[in-house]
């Protein structure tokens, strides 16, 4: 008698666990079961369904970029040298302009703003005048395309925002002399793709 009472709570305690099994997100062990671990994920509901919806970094699978003639092999080579010489000095442009930017934004006078400007263009000729007058027109046009792509702004409108429409004409005239146009535009998936790639191999450090 006494063994069949036993028998049957060992019956009811499964049974009561198998219930919090169901309705429990806790951890319930069973007799003999090993731990298990229990993760919280968002869910949607798709068609009816709610399903687990894990996000996953984003996975960037890269090949070399695709040439046919020798000719379009020597482009991809030179695109690649030069990307990876002034890339740097694009990524520098974008944080000096968010710094600047922030800077201005608290000034009290236009006037102090246009002295703090001055205080700008000395430090940039310090830094960076000798290693940009090394630079080639090519690579020259190329930085100025990586300007826009990491700003969201062509030269051309930065140099109106900091100094105002005139002298962004005016230094746009001595850019179109030189074979250069400070108002263009990045284009990653048309005219500028072989620069977007070599970006994306830097980026990846496959070169």
């Amino acid at each position: 008698m006494i063994a069949n009472d036993i028998t049957k709570l060992k019956y009811t305690a499964c049974f009561c666990l198998g219930c919090l099994c169901s309705f429990s997100q806790d951890v319930v062990l069973l007799p003999s079961e090993k731990p298990k671990v229990v993760y919280k994920v968002w869910a949607e509901i798709y068609h009816g369904d709610t399903i687990a919806s894990i996000w996953m970094p984003e996975i960037l699978i890269l090949a070399d970029y695709s040439y046919k003639t020798k000719k379009q092999y020597e482009a991809w080579t030179r695109t690649k040298y030069n990307v990876k010489k002034v890339y740097p000095y694009a990524i520098i442009a974008a944080a000096k302009l968010k710094e600047y930017d922030l800077i201005l934004s608290k000034l009290p006078s236009e006037r102090a703003k246009k002295a703090y400007i001055k205080i700008i263009e000395k430090e940039l000729k310090a830094d960076f005048e000798s290693d940009l007058k090394n630079l080639s027109m090519t690579q020259g046009k190329i930085l100025l395309k990586l300007i826009d792509r990491e700003t969201g702004s062509t030269s051309f409108d930065i140099v109106k925002h900091m100094r105002g429409s005139f002298q962004a004409f005016m230094w746009q005239s001595v850019a179109r002399i030189f074979g250069s146009n400070m108002k263009t535009e990045y284009d990653p998936e048309g005219e500028d793709i072989m620069i977007e790639r070599a970006i994306q191999l830097i980026e990846a450090g496959s070169f």
